[in-house]
């Protein structure tokens, strides 16, 4: 259990906490590499999404299964995160979840059909499950400075392994669409070996995780309105992410150059602007205006012609990047659940819309408009915001400040 701060509790700034973000042990360092590789695998195939459609001879919607098979059994595989490190400990789940990766994503890049490759990337999703609900935690309870800036740093690696993703697909993928599969395999192996030199296995929680843990931690109203809103927020997300590849009729490298800019975003948004912003307005006003803002990237993507889709495409990381980490904190912070139990009860629900977005935004574009997948994905965004408000009593440890509090962070005048 952990202090919940009360509704107009200061959220203490960076300089009265121990150390710099960037003053953390290399087994915290080692871990975030192999979080930004792990991180990578998401939009690794944005790019040459297009090529395997047509080197497999494959739908746009059935190439998203690539997402889809990922993305479900990452979810499900959440509900079991807790259970088998409480078991084996952290260090072992790590290194057997990169095991997984490292032999999954090598399989990807050997694939003969379609269906093979998304049966492999169902393998993959099952040790990046493993990996990324472990190393969380592993960071919170290894870095130094508090749970706040390890949560930024997670969200760097996040950032910074979405933006890379992309162009490393890019890069590889124009050799041929198989390198990338095997370059995450190799760097994955990289991360193993730091993580088993470097890391020194955490202490095993005093009591083993029940299976039923996480879904019994969603009976808590804060955390269940936070991951039904991430949900449907998270379906808008990926829209963008898998879906765009097949509306930009750009090259690989041209798929992978536009969303590099969009991973910058997310990481520069993620890591400066969510918690310059959280200071200021609060975490749940920082959710609203993520929220809104993707609404109107939303409809521009779906509106607008082929450069309005490129700027969109890149703005987008801003508000994607904003509510990564005002959400993560968000589930860490409103309930009084260990972090790993909450983590892993929040992830099993929000990463379904990771799953569901991608098939059924390509197989509407297919079947009824190509318009229509951002304009569902719009009208997710706006019903994350309702139930946002509908429920905003739930969410009543997360507000920090009030626009009058924010003036307790100057100080005081020199008295005369």
């Amino acid at each position: 259990m952990h202090a919940k701060p009360s509704s107009n509790t200061r959220r203490p700034s960076s300089s009265t906490k121990g150390g710099g973000i960037l003053r953390q042990p290399m087994s915290v360092w080692a871990t975030a590499f192999a979080a930004v590789v792990a991180f990578m695998g998401i939009g690794l195939v944005d790019p040459i999404l297009p090529a395997i459609a047509a080197n497999l001879r494959a739908t746009p919607s059935q190439v998203s299964l690539l997402f889809t098979s990922y993305f479900l059994i990452t979810a499900v595989a959440m509900l079991i995160t807790g259970w088998v490190s409480s078991r084996i400990g952290g260090k072992r789940t790590l290194m057997i979840g990169l095991t997984l990766v490292v032999v999954f994503a090598a399989l990807a890049g050997t694939s003969g059909t379609v269906g093979q490759l998304v049966g492999f990337r169902a393998g993959w999703g099952l040790g990046n499950a493993l990996f990324v609900a472990t190393a969380l935690a592993v960071i919170v309870g290894a870095a130094s400075g508090g749970a706040e800036k390890a949560i930024v740093l997670y969200e760097a690696a996040l950032g910074l392994g979405i933006s890379l993703g992309p162009l490393a697909g890019a890069l590889l993928g124009d050799m041929n669409w198989r390198f990338p599969f095997f370059g995450t395999a190799v760097l994955m192996a990289v991360g193993f070996l730091l993580i088993s030199t470097l890391l020194k296995a955490p202490p095993k929680p005093a009591e083993k995780t029940r299976l039923s843990a996480p879904i019994r931690a969603l009976g808590h109203g804060g955390l269940s309105t936070t991951a039904f809103t991430a949900l449907f927020y998270n379906y808008a997300f990926f829209t963008i992410l898998a879906f765009t590849p097949f509306v930009l009729g750009m090259s690989a490298h041209g798929i992978g150059l536009v969303f590099f800019g969009w991973g910058v975003m997310v990481a520069l948004a993620s890591v400066f602007g969510a918690p310059a912003l959280q200071r200021r307005i609060g975490t749940v006003r920082v959710m609203y205006l993520g929220l809104a803002l993707l609404v109107l990237f939303q409809l521009g993507l779906a509106f607008l012609g082929h450069d309005g889709i490129v700027a969109c495409t890149i703005l987008s990381g801003i508000p994607i990047g904003l509510n990564n980490t005002a959400f993560t904190e968000a589930a860490m912070e409103v309930s009084d659940n260990p972090r790993p139990v909450a983590s892993a009860g929040y992830n099993f629900v929000r990463w379904m819309g990771g799953a569901l977005a991608p098939y059924f935004a390509t197989k509407l574009a297919e079947e009824v408009n190509p318009h229509l997948p951002y304009v569902v994905g719009a009208a997710c965004c706006a019903v994350a915001i309702g139930v946002l408000v509908v429920r905003r009593r739930h969410l009543a440890p997360l507000e920090r400040v009030d626009i009058d509090h924010a003036f307790q962070d100057e100080p005081l005048p020199a008295q005369a």
